[in-house]
């Protein structure tokens, strides 16, 4: 078919040429923003007087017919098209005749598209921002009903010192508040206008963009119309951003995935979030925390993929930019949907609160506490530290916790300890006695719990 942009060629693009150039397969996604752009551009050309009320009321009402109809199914966005702002302008024309012709008017499909992705990436920024809040409610409701749940910390895989469980979902409380944060940063820098800008030297046409950029609600204009059809470092931004989100979700599936194992047995997943083995009967695997982790490296490739793409491209705007969209569209969709089933997978698991517990007791958490009694009764902590390896050593070999050795066993090693060290050593008070902000005693993890609820109502 004839391009909108054919009129200084005299020979019909080659069909494989066409095809390859064409972008319609991936583009039609933000038909809705890019009809929204142009009921924008129409409005701010009549205001300045560039068409008359009568062409803005056509040229609206035929937009929004167009919009309903692909909403609604009755119009299909046909591949005979290149891309998506043609597909849009030609079946206007189709409907409305010669005030069709004048959407176009002072504006490039180069600042087109810009506006067209911006908008999109501002949706669905929008998007993740409300998928990661409602994981962080879900963390924060097992917060609150596990601020006495003990369960071993780990520092290289090993364990470490009790904390609670509450204290554990408030590390990736954290993660994922950042992860807010990072979202609305980029918001923020890339939410200024590029419609207008043209090809890449503007426009003679008396052009408002203030209002345009007011009526598609950005903060305001772009300042260099070269960058605005240049500019995809709001993409590499958020790409990485989901790709930060990604590792986030992977650390915490590969814990789970932990967790759920047969030696672990903290956690019990929801029937409908694992699934069986054809041959092995008695298996229940975490398949939807192997697959974030999985889909990992596929947000991680499409950064890796755009920066490549973007590192050798001269100013202003060159094709090679037009692979910007497969990879951000793919990363975006894999974000949310991994976003949305892991906050389910979590929301219905059980936590198996004696497990972690006694985990935490037969892993020596409390050895450290074990020495620090010691040097409040006045033995030099390098002693210390000494005989509580001792100690150890004593319940390895009788396969008991240090809970568990009577008190003639204690003093036999050092004749120090007395009845208080029970006490001492109790998975409570080696939590509780931790008082600082963001150590994980009640006291303490309830103040944060006040501070999390607040940021999130």
């Amino acid at each position: 078919m004839a391009q909108l942009w054919g009129g200084r060629f005299t020979k019909e693009t080659d069909q494989l040429v066409y095809n390859f150039n064409a972008s319609i397969s991936f583009d039609q996604k933000f038909y809705e923003q890019d009809i929204r752009g142009s009921i924008a551009h129409v409005t701010m050309l009549a205001t300045q007087g560039i068409l008359t009320e009568e062409e803005k009321e056509q040229i609206i009402e035929g937009l929004q017919g167009i919009l309903r109809d692909v909403q609604e199914g009755t119009l299909e966005i046909s591949d005979k098209y290149e891309d998506i702002h043609s597909f849009v302008e030609a079946t206007l024309i189709d409907r409305i005749g010669e005030a069709g012709k004048k959407l176009h008017t002072g504006r490039s499909r180069n600042d087109q598209v810009a506006l067209d992705m911006k908008l999109y990436t501002r949706d669905e920024i929008d998007a993740l921002d409300d998928l990661l809040k409602e994981l962080l409610k879900v963390l924060l409701q097992i917060m609150k009903d596990n601020t006495e749940t003990f369960m071993p910390g780990f520092t290289h895989l090993q364990k470490a010192q009790p904390i609670t469980l509450a204290h554990h979902m408030g590390a990736y409380f954290e993660m994922f508040h950042r992860d807010r944060l990072r979202l609305t940063d980029i918001y923020d820098r890339m939410n200024y206008c590029p419609l207008g800008s043209g090809a890449l030297a503007g426009t003679t046409y008396p052009l408002d963009r203030n209002l345009t950029a007011e009526l598609l609600g950005f903060y305001g204009p772009t300042l260099n119309s070269m960058d605005s059809v240049a500019d995809r470092d709001y993409l590499i931004e958020l790409l990485s951003a989901m790709s930060t989100i990604m590792m986030h979700l992977s650390r915490f599936s590969e814990e789970v995935i932990i967790w759920n194992s047969n030696e672990y047995r903290f956690v019990e997943i929801d029937d409908a979030y694992s699934t069986g083995s054809s041959i092995m009967p008695q298996k229940k695997n975490p398949d939807i925390a192997e697959l974030v982790r999985g889909k990992t490296g596929r947000v991680y490739g499409a950064l890796m993929s755009l920066l490549t793409t973007m590192k050798g491209i001269p100013l202003a705007y060159n094709k090679d930019m037009q692979e910007d969209k497969e990879f951000v569209f793919d990363a975006i969709d894999t974000t949310k949907g991994c976003l949305a089933l892991f906050t389910g997978m979590l929301r219905t698991m059980r936590f198996n609160k004696d497990v972690m517990e006694n985990s935490a007791k037969n892993g020596f958490t409390n050895a450290t506490d074990a020495a620090d009694y010691l040097v409040n009764h006045g033995v030099a902590f390098r002693d210390a530290h000494g005989i509580v390896g001792q100690l150890v050593l004593y319940c390895i070999e009788k396969d008991i916790a240090l809970d568990d050795m009577t008190i003639e066993e204690y003093k036999a090693i050092s004749p120090v300890f007395e009845e208080d060290i029970y006490e001492a050593i109790s998975m409570k008070t080696c939590v509780d006695k931790r008082t600082t902000i963001g150590a994980p005693s009640k006291e303490s993890m309830e103040k944060v719990i006040k501070i999390y609820e607040n940021y999130l109502h």
